[in-house]
């Protein structure tokens, strides 16, 4: 994802129909705490109590009128105790809430930092995957996509949240204010760590954070189905929603979703062998890849394979001025450019298994630029040659969904559109190796031959 010099907010966006994980409908059920709790307050902190509330508790407010300063305290105490008793852990200290309006969030969001060179460079690896075209960028892309449905955020510096009402009077989603107090809940207990270098170890190392609150805020929802009284959930009045915004980039939200849908997945298959503790224990040993949290039984002795590109560049073309100079997209990011294309069309696209992907080892995309328009070289490790051929396989249908012609070989060529570039595509045994540039001409130019490649 590589948004270097941006907020570190953990950031909770809508997400419209995606059966709010049927694949937790197996998990382990929530036990109450141990015989029951005393009435009224317990004399000391406890597990399931807080702020003046234990789990059960009913709550006096009224939601029609929006909720006033003591109405929000009330949920946001009653919210940190039910998390409390479902994730098993304490908060160390009451987490401040706010709510603002869509409008201020907007306003207020930052445009994103960085160098212009090194979004440049960001921007081919996005190119890269067919993702993000040469007409738009990864920054106005996101904005576009995520604007209009972050629904809340937690800020690790300064240890609170902030939820984003869609009405003119606060609003809180209880499932938001959920996810984001598990946020709380890991900084006080875990801490977020290291993003990551790469697109793949960003996405990864989020599976965990975000996959363990997705898991917890789907729990807490069950409970409201039916064993809990809870506040209802704030109707929308058009304002929010990625699916409903006209620049809404489908393969660049199932990217970004990656984390609280794989990860989810990865916390539930963790959680039903060793529990709670086990859970507790992947914060110190995190997944190392998309891989690993796509398909669990990998985690954690499948290593990804590390991918190099030797420069083979000549000419007026050059590596981009930025550290490290090559990006890992990763599995996730490999299944998400196939569906996004529609090169496979699995029966649950946030699975984010298909066979084309599945084989993936490693990977490696090297941006390049001549000083005015920009090409790539993009490497792929598989498990086997059959894998290898299966992605080269699917690559060409991705090429062939933009209408690419064929001149000789392995050279394919876009003819107009946002991905309009030429393309040298070699698989050497298990290797999959994409030459990217504008023209035909230009392919040795970025990256020479060597053998057949």
């Amino acid at each position: 994802m590589r948004r270097r010099g941006t907020d570190t907010r953990r950031v909770r966006v809508a997400i419209a129909a995606v059966a709010v994980l049927a694949l937790l409908a197996g998990c382990t059920a929530f036990q109450s705490l141990g015989g029951g709790h005393p009435e009224g307050d317990p004399g000391s902190d406890r597990l399931g109590w807080e702020n003046g509330y234990w789990y059960d508790d009913p709550l006096n407010v009224t939601a029609s009128d929006g909720y006033n300063a003591s109405e929000r305290e009330a949920v946001v105490a009653r919210t940190m105790a039910r998390v409390e008793a479902i994730r098993d852990l304490e908060f160390n200290e009451t987490v401040p809430v706010d709510v603002i309006s869509r409008e201020q969030y907007l306003a207020n969001r930052s445009g994103g930092g960085g160098s212009a060179n090194h979004s440049r460079w960001n921007d081919q690896v996005w190119e890269s995957l067919f993702i993000v075209g040469e007409r738009s960028s990864f920054s106005n892309s996101s904005s576009e996509t995520l604007g209009q449905s972050v629904q809340g955020y937690y800020s690790p510096g300064k240890d609170a949240i902030v939820l984003v009402s869609d009405s003119p009077t606060p609003t809180i989603d209880r499932t938001t204010l959920a996810h984001e107090l598990v946020h709380a809940l890991q900084d006080q207990h875990f801490g977020f760590g290291a993003d990551g270098d790469t697109q793949d170890q960003q996405l990864s190392n989020r599976g965990i954070t975000e996959g363990d609150a997705r898991y917890v805020d789907t729990l807490y929802e069950n409970r409201c189905e039916g064993q809990w009284g809870c506040i209802p959930k704030p109707k929308s009045d058009g304002g929010g929603g990625g699916s409903a915004s006209t620049g809404y980039n489908r393969g660049l939200f199932l990217t970004i979703y990656t984390p609280y849908a794989a990860g989810s997945q990865f916390i539930d298959r963790v959680r039903a062998q060793s529990g709670w503790d086990g859970v507790n224990e992947v914060y110190d040993a995190r997944p190392e890849s998309t891989e690993q949290l796509i398909h669990p039984q990998l985690y954690p002795s499948e290593k990804p394979v590390n991918v190099t590109v030797p420069d083979r560049s000549s000419g007026e073309w050059r590596r981009f001025d930025v550290d490290p100079v090559a990006d890992t997209v990763g599995e996730a990011s490999v299944y998400a450019m196939l569906v996004h294309n529609g090169a496979v069309d699995p029966e649950n696209r946030y699975g984010y298994d298909s066979e084309p992907s599945a084989g993936w080892g490693g990977d490696s995309v090297v941006p390049y630029t001549n000083g005015t328009v920009g090409g790539y070289v993009w490497e792929t490790v598989w498990d086997s040659e059959g894998d290898a051929e299966q992605f080269r396989s699917a690559y060409g249908a991705v090429l062939d969904s933009h209408d690419a012609r064929n001149p000789r070989g392995n050279v394919y060529v876009i003819p107009d559109g946002e991905f309009a570039d030429a393309f040298r595509v070699v698989r050497e045994g298990k290797r999959v190796r994409v030459v990217n540039a504008p023209t035909v001409d230009a392919l040795d130019a970025v990256h020479s031959r060597s053998g057949s490649g």
